[in-house]
């Protein structure tokens, strides 16, 4: 069987930077907490658990004095002040491009705009960064969701960005309807550029091969956001989140297959599913 690999795919740079950064920590510390999950994979998870890693889901179930690992996510101001006045030492993982929508939306906030956050409004890269807007904040899923992320109001201008995994169509929709509605719309287009290039990989593999399968954690929106533009793009395509839930029989009658991966599918298994693949 012939396995095309859609480049770039797997590991992004910012949840790439954040693991290393939580691997040299507990190489030195022995046991590091984290809050929430450092990675949406949960093998990759469970191989840091038994390296020491604890997994917590509030600030308050950290014990006083720990090390504190921030996933690439972020949180907010909040959040990290409480994390910096209760534990030892915090090491901060968040990522750069989370960082920079982090930024984008206090200044937005700061110069008084109304400030729309288009995502899932129950990720905790968007909850950490509505923790940086004073004022008037909205999570927009798409554009259909619009009036009822104004919640009824006419607003003069309005700040728009995104959360950094969003389809790039989705954040455009919206914008859209917000010129037609808003006499000024000032945005920020926080989508990584990470993430646009591995759907614009899985978009050119589909067209190349007999069906596409995606690899990632349920839990990541950045692996079902491949998933989707798989389909979209016209492939048949599956969504597995390790090799052993692969289906030869989906396989079968296929002479090429794609292989794509979310940012947070660690290379280990991509390792291990090309492998697979390659011997059928």
């Amino acid at each position: 069987m012939k396995v095309l690999v859609a480049s770039p795919t797997g590991l992004c740079f910012g949840v790439r930077r954040a693991i290393e950064a939580l691997e040299a920590t507990l190489e030195e510390r022995g046991q590091v907490y984290s809050l929430g999950s450092p990675i949406h994979n949960p093998q990759e998870v469970e191989r840091l658990k038994a390296k020491g890693l604890v997994v917590v889901d509030e600030i308050d179930q950290v014990p006083p004095g720990v090390t504190l690992f921030i996933r690439a996510h972020g949180v907010s101001p909040q959040v990290f002040r409480e994390a910096l006045r209760r534990c030892g030492e915090v090491i901060d993982g968040t990522c750069p491009f989370v960082r920079k929508a982090q930024e984008r939306a206090m200044v937005l906030s700061d110069e008084g705009y109304p400030v729309l956050i288009v995502g899932d409004g129950e990720h905790p890269e968007v909850k950490g960064i509505l923790g940086f807007v004073n004022g008037f904040a909205a999570v927009v899923p798409h554009r259909g969701r619009l009036e009822e992320g104004l919640n009824g109001r006419r607003f003069q201008k309005v700040g728009v960005l995104s959360q950094t995994t969003q389809k790039l169509e989705v954040f455009s929709d919206v914008v859209k309807a917000l010129v037609g509605i808003v006499p000024e719309v000032r945005v920020y287009n926080t989508i990584c550029s990470a993430t646009l290039e591995r759907q614009r990989a899985v978009c050119e593999l589909a067209s190349s091969v007999h069906g596409i399968v995606v690899m990632g954690g349920r839990n990541s929106a950045n692996t079902r956001k491949l998933y989707q533009i798989a389909l979209e793009s016209g492939a048949q395509a599956v969504w597995i989140e390790h090799p052993d839930e692969l289906d030869y029989g989906w396989l079968a009658d296929k002479g090429s297959i794609g292989l794509a991966a979310g940012g947070s599918t660690p290379d280990w298994l991509i390792r291990e599913l090309i492998e697979r693949l390659e011997k059928l």
